[in-house]
């Protein structure tokens, strides 16, 4: 009895938890979208500047070299344009898309700036929509299983041997 009062306890606590999925990737998509912009014209400065001495960037990019101060800047610019691209390859796809394609693209809600400036503001709320009552029930069956499982691997040491 008590066993299945944990389980449902697991189930409802995940599925709550799933339930904000669609809000926070909203979220996260938003803040994406600023970080995107803002990455977007230090990228505009930089190709400007080098654009106005008749370089490309990767031409720039070599020439600063030196000193360490300007061999630690442009490792700096190096990874803001990785940044830059891989944020606007996320933007593209999560902008457009429905929070279950966001579930399924998952995997590119992976800035940890970006996640933590969302979950720093984010506030849980009941969905009282099909989209978070659809993924309240998924991560209560989630947690419901899940939970069962841990508790059944726990108890077969404790199981008695019928002989």
């Amino acid at each position: 009895m008590i066993l299945r009062a944990i389980t449902l306890a697991g189930g409802l606590v995940v599925g709550a938890g799933a339930s904000q999925f669609p809000e926070f990737s909203q979220q996260y998509t938003q803040r994406l979208g600023g970080a995107v912009d803002a990455l977007s014209e230090v990228v505009a400065d930089f190709d400007a500047s080098a654009l106005a001495e008749g370089l490309t960037r990767n031409q720039a990019l070599e020439q600063m070299r030196g000193t360490d101060f300007i061999e630690r800047r442009r490792a700096d610019m190096e990874r803001t344009f990785l940044r830059h691209a891989t944020l606007s390859d996320d933007l593209k796809v999560l902008s457009d898309a429905s929070p279950f394609m966001r579930a399924y693209h998952g995997m590119r809600l992976r800035d940890r700036d970006v996640a933590q400036a969302a979950w720093d503001t984010f506030e849980p709320a009941v969905p009282l929509n099909l989209t978070g009552a659809i993924f309240a029930g998924v991560g209560f069956l989630v947690g419901l299983l899940s939970l069962s499982a841990v508790l059944a691997v726990l108890r077969w040491p404790l199981r008695r041997r019928t002989a």
